[in-house]
Formats: structure tokens, sequence, C-alpha cells
């Protein structure tokens, strides 16, 4: 069953500096949504957080999509039943698996240390 697929600015972002694109397209987002189309058809999709990230509780509602091309690599989705659309929130590598993530947690987890400036 196929699925209509949106991708929010935080994925879109979150999956330039992971993996850049293969097309070399500028806008990477109609990459991301087939990738995440072809996943969901094939069946990739669990409403279960991968191993690698269980300091990251499920939230509700969430849906991870295993890429097909990288076996490492998360999609988090949201997904309205009713009208049959995902929308990808943002991407996860994960920790475990045959290749280490391409940004390892150390530079995510030092992201989330530093103070955040005031804009005033």
């Amino acid at each position: 069953m196929s699925v209509l697929v949106a991708v929010t600015d935080h994925a879109l972002e979150r999956f330039r500096q992971r993996v850049g694109g293969r097309s070399g397209e500028v806008d990477a987002r109609p990459e991301i949504a087939s990738r995440v189309a072809e996943a969901w058809a094939a069946g990739r999709v669990s409403d279960v957080a991968p191993d690698g990230n269980r300091s990251h509780p499920p939230a509700r509602g969430s849906l991870y999509v295993s890429d097909l091309l990288d076996r490492g690599l998360v999609f988090v989705c949201r997904h309205d039943r009713a009208a049959n659309e995902v929308v990808v929130i943002t991407l996860w590598e994960r920790e475990e698996g045959p290749i280490a993530p391409r940004v390892p947690r150390r530079f995510t987890d030092a992201l989330r240390e530093r103070p955040r400036r005031s804009s005033a």
C-alpha cells in the first residue's frame, strides 16, 4: 500500500547533515519522500524505536521507517491513517549496526549541552 509523504524542514536539514543526498539536487525532499515511500511499501515500518536509540523513548504516534538503501538510517514519521499520509519529522542513525553513524553521538550531544543565546 502506498502513502503520500511530506517532509519537514527539520528532517530535510538532518538528511543534508548526515546523508547529503544522492541525486545532487538543491532540495532533497523528493529523494527523502521517495526513500520513505519505497521503504514503507517494502514493510520496513515499526512503532518501536530502533534499538540504538533506547535513550529516546518513542513519541506517541511515531512510526519508524528503516531506509532500504542505507540500513543504518531511520526516518521518524507521523502517520495520518485516515488520509494515508506520512510526515517525516526527523531521522536517526542507528548506533548499532554494520557501520558506525556518520555523525558520532558525542557531536549531537555537545550541541544539546551548549547554552542557547537569547536573540534580544
